[in-house]
């Protein structure tokens, strides 16, 4: 190469470090390069620089924008105020869920950080839960009094490992865990496998799966330490959406990782499946009365 050419040239190192640097001085080079070419060909320099990244803002619907309109997300709301609140943005033509969604100072990548429980809705889901039981004898006879939908032992195993699950809760009993242990594969994956910190291996099947048809369900923090819980639907009363959501609050406080330290709520907001979300005021919350069942 010419001496001026190879004045332009840069040199790649072969360090691991210093391999970055090296790779932007040759895009710096490239792009002067492509800047000149264009120049020479009359293009304005202005026009031939790449343009710079815009964020991309996704538009909201008409029924979102005008639901998020009516919540100021600047306000911390008293739960009262924001179940009400709430239930007016929501306008979907189905009935809608009501979530909450609570950040705590967790962090789920240590063992002791990790929370994964069950709550009962003193006031229901609103939804219809199918449960199944594996069991025989007199603990199937009492499955099925109790409500169940689903009652076998050795052909329910079969039905699992071919893969149909039409249900949504599996509760064991004791003597059947040996017999499920290798569905592991295809319940685990689905959150479906029974466990006794779940209250889905039980002695007493008859209230198990009672518990379950009134609204029992496990939940558990996510990986930002993020809970996630479905509390009812915007078609219950305000009073029995609070009540759930107390209880919500309760069952949180209740479980607390050992080692969770200082604030441990540092968050909570509620909405709809489809609506704008709302700030709880957690301390108003949790002064709240008992949840009366």
């Amino acid at each position: 190469p010419t001496p001026a050419l190879a004045q332009r040239e840069p040199i790649l190192p072969r360090g691991r470090a210093e391999r970055p640097a090296a790779m932007l001085a040759l895009a710096l080079v490239v792009s002067q390069a492509l800047v000149a070419g264009a120049v020479a060909h009359g293009v304005s320099p202005a026009l031939a620089r790449p343009a710079p990244r815009t964020s991309v803002h996704m538009k909201l619907s008409k029924r979102m924008a005008a639901a998020a309109k009516l919540v100021d997300k600047e306000k911390l709301y008293e739960p009262a105020e924001a179940i009400k609140v709430m239930k007016e943005v929501s306008s979907a033509k189905f009935a809608e869920t009501a979530e909450a969604h609570i950040r705590l100072a967790l962090d789920p990548k240590y063992n002791d950080q990790q929370l994964r429980t069950t709550v009962a809705l003193p006031k229901g889901t609103g939804k219809e839960v199918r449960v199944a039981v594996l069991a025989d004898g007199p603990m199937a006879d009492a499955a099925t009094a109790a409500g169940a939908d689903i009652v076998g032992m050795d052909d329910l195993v079969q039905t699992i490992n071919s893969g149909v699950l039409d249900f949504d809760v599996l509760i064991a009993t004791p003597p059947a865990m040996p017999k499920i242990a290798k569905l592991g594969r295809v319940l685990g994956p689905k959150g479906l496998m029974p466990s006794p910190k779940a209250g889905t291996v039980a002695t007493d099947v008859a209230a198990a799966v009672a518990d379950f048809k009134s609204g029992k369900f496990e939940f558990r923090c996510d990986k930002q330490g993020i809970v996630h819980v479905p509390f009812g639907k915007c078609t219950f009363e305000d009073a029995d959406l609070l009540t759930n959501l107390k209880a919500v609050q309760e069952t949180v406080e209740k479980n607390k990782p050992s080692g969770a330290k200082g604030k441990y709520f540092l968050s909570m907001y509620v909405c709809s499946s489809m609506g704008p979300s709302l700030k709880v005021d957690m301390d108003a919350l949790g002064k709240l009365a008992e949840v009366n069942v």
